[in-house]
């Protein structure tokens, strides 16, 4: 196999660039929806940059355990180098850490750093479903030893707790030969294990830390972090010394070398490259199906539904939305399925997911989300659950598992009978005209969802159009799984799926600009507003609009919201219309969904636009190379959650996003069609 590897396109041969080395960063996740990342530069500029956010059960959920580790070396010579992590060195400081190449190796990051003919190279890894972290330094050349002097700075806390919060109470060290645990209060303790180098414990010390990005964004950003004392060892040219953190058992954490980890983890990735379609081995596909790999996780804090879930032979799986801040939501899970796990041969987690989510329906729902550290989920949602069906079809006709499909159907039947009954949050059918309907005072129920306080900025309530196209979708895809499977009262679901089709295609074209109503019956009346919702009444297996009209959305749509990495969210020259997203939080969201660009609608767009140009699927395949060049910025080697408006399409929300890599990584695949992977 050909070796994965992006290579970051900077070197301090092209002069300091510290501006972009501190706008990049990087992620490395442990499948427990844990992480690690950071900048470049290894300057904290988010509170979430940590060496380890350890995934732990409810009510902890995701804690930072390590935050911080200042570097330095001593030559021979005598002279210090600071190479990464010094929030005290200033600019200058920053651009004297002599770091020659940032890469990724197989999604797993590499720095090099060179000073006076000295090549030093850093490597973090992730122990896989365990929350453990190996930072590993080998000294590739120089004559004679190198002094390296590695400080951790820590702070306990939940990842994303407002760091303006006072440190609590003093942590403890305690030693037991060359093994040191670092306890505070109502948190595991934290492991820490360097083998033979030594652990200098003077006295602790506390440093300031200032966060960038956290100021940017209207939050508290300054930390002070504890550091119990430093490890020091000397390298000649060809070792290498490893750091070991962790919150597990002692026994797994040195039963383990770090050598034995990267093998294992680069063996793990290797696979993952193998088993996914045939066109997502190579090049940026395949840089994309390792990306995917973060989001799906063996979600650690709901103890209880993984222990019923091990009683009946099954594994319990869900999907990050993204990193840092989000945890798993039940709309972004079902859109992004089938490009996590289908386009990349992980069928059988597929299933887990599905089943999984099928245990947590409740009153005809699916959950929203579940909050960080909590054990249950929030239902307020008009639209996860119809994608629910979605998911299941792209499913089935993957990999042809009937005996999950016939599991299901009891569920599905049970959906269909709430909506049509009505349910929470003012979710349920028109009884007039057979469309679906949601809104309560207070609640974003679409994935239009920004709320800023008591401003649901847009509520959207009334009869939303993907809302619609999904609900008659839905109900086709009941109405034939239901016939194949010989189950009865089958033709009620076909009547209310033409109803719905009759109804959605009298009411929702809007004759005088030539497209389709966002919302109808709303509070305010019929919502006319340019947006990508619509495109799910082309996009989705089974159309919901007549495809006359087919053509005139495609083309508005391509004119006016299609950007190089996504669709706008909004049309420019709409009254509320934002060109940029940024500023506090109240600003942020004005503009969520008021013309920022979200990745993930370039899926949907290019399903719709294939259905349009059939004869053109080279074309579609353009669509898509805007991603290549993002790869390089935000977070390295993943797709960021959204983008400003207008040129240059900056990359703003969560570097990393769920259904923003998959619907590339679908799309990448479905323009070079080859062999799929098969279950």
């Amino acid at each position: 196999m050909t070796p994965i590897v992006y290579r970051m396109p900077w070197t301090s041969r092209h002069g300091h660039q510290t501006e972009q080395l501190l706008g990049r960063e990087w992620l490395v996740t442990n499948g427990l929806g844990g992480y690690a990342s950071g900048t470049l530069l290894g300057v904290p500029t988010r509170k979430y940059h940590g060496l380890l956010v350890a995934a732990l059960p409810a009510p902890l959920g995701r804690m930072m355990m390590l935050n911080h580790m200042i570097e330095q070396i001593r030559l021979p010579s005598g002279k210090v180098v600071s190479l990464a992590g010094d929030p005290q060195a200033g600019i200058e400081g920053w651009e004297a850490c002599h770091l020659e190449s940032f890469s990724l190796e197989y999604g797993l990051p590499v720095w090099r750093h060179e000073v006076d003919g000295y090549v030093l190279e850093k490597r973090i890894v992730v122990q896989y479903r365990a929350n453990t972290v190996y930072l590993c330094y080998r000294l590739l050349s120089g004559a004679g030893q190198l002094r390296l002097r590695l400080r951790p700075g820590l702070r306990f806390r939940p990842h994303d707790a407002p760091v303006a919060d006072p440190l609590s109470k003093p942590y403890q060290v305690s030693a037991a030969g060359d093994r040191f645990e670092i306890t505070g209060s109502d948190v595991p303790a934290l492991r820490l294990y360097a083998g033979s180098a030594a652990f200098v414990l003077d006295g602790g010390s506390f440093y300031d830390v200032e966060y960038a990005l956290e100021r940017e964004r209207g939050y508290a950003y300054r930390d002070v972090l504890w550091s119990p004392g430093y490890v020091r060892t000397e390298l000649a040219a060809g070792q290498q010394v490893a750091l070991v953190a962790s919150t597990e058992p002692w026994d797994a954490i040195v039963g383990v070398s770090a050598e034995q980890t990267l093998e294992g983890e680069t063996s793990r990735r290797k696979r993952l490259i193998e088993q996914a379609a045939e066109t997502a081995r190579t090049g940026l596909a395949a840089e994309l199906v390792l990306a995917a790999d973060q989001f799906v996780i063996t979600p650690t804090t709901r103890v209880a539904d993984a222990a019923r879930a091990h009683a009946a032979g099954e594994e319990i799986r869900s999907v990050i939305a993204g990193y840092h801040w989000f945890t798993d939501w039940g709309r972004d899970t079902m859109i992004s399925l089938e490009g996590l796990t289908l386009a990349t041969g992980r069928f059988a987690e597929a299933g887990c997911i599905l089943r999984t989510f099928s245990h947590y329906v409740r009153d005809g729902l699916i959950p929203n989300l579940f909050p960080e550290g909590e054990q249950s989920g929030l239902y307020h949602t008009a639209d996860a659950t119809l994608w629910f069906f979605h998911a299941i079809d792209r499913y089935v006709r993957a990999t042809d598992d009937r005996q999950t499909l016939r599991m299901l159907i009891p569920v599905l039947r049970d959906i269909v009978d709430h909506h049509l009954r009505g349910t929470r949050f003012g979710i349920g059918v028109d009884p007039n005209d057979g469309l679906l309907r949601q809104g309560a005072e207070g609640y974003q129920l679409t994935w239009m969802d920004a709320k800023v306080g008591d401003w649901v900025v847009t509520p959207r309530r009334g009869k939303a159009v993907e809302i619609n196209a999904l609900w008659y979708n839905a109900l086709r895809l009941l109405a034939g799984w239901c016939d194949a499977e010989g189950q009865p009262d089958v033709e009620p679901l076909r009547r209310e799926a033409e109803r719905v089709c009759r109804s959605f295609n009298e009411r929702f074209w809007c004759g005088q600009r030539g497209f389709l109503f966002d919302v109808i019956d709303g509070p305010g009346g019929d919502d006319a507003s340019l947006r990508p919702n619509q495109l799910f009444a082309i996009s989705l297996p089974n159309p919901v609009l007549v495809p006359e009209r087919w053509a005139a959305i495609v083309d508005v749509v391509e004119r006016q919201l299609l950007t190089p990495v996504g669709l706008r969210s909004l049309a420019p020259g709409e009254p509320d219309y934002k060109p940029k997203y940024d500023g506090d939080l109240r600003a942020r969201d004005a503009a969520y969904h008021q013309g920022t660009v979200w990745a993930w609608l370039m899926g949907p767009f290019i399903d719709a636009w294939l259905k349009t140009h059939p004869q053109q699927s080279e074309r579609a395949g353009e669509f898509l190379r805007g991603f290549a060049a993002h790869l390089g910025e935000a977070c390295v080697g993943s797709i960021s959650e959204i983008f400003d408006a207008e040129a240059p399409y900056t990359p703003r929300g969560c570097v990393a996003q769920a259904w923003s890599v998959a619907e590339v990584l679908r799309c990448w695949i479905r323009q070079q069609p080859v062999a799929q992977p098969k279950p």
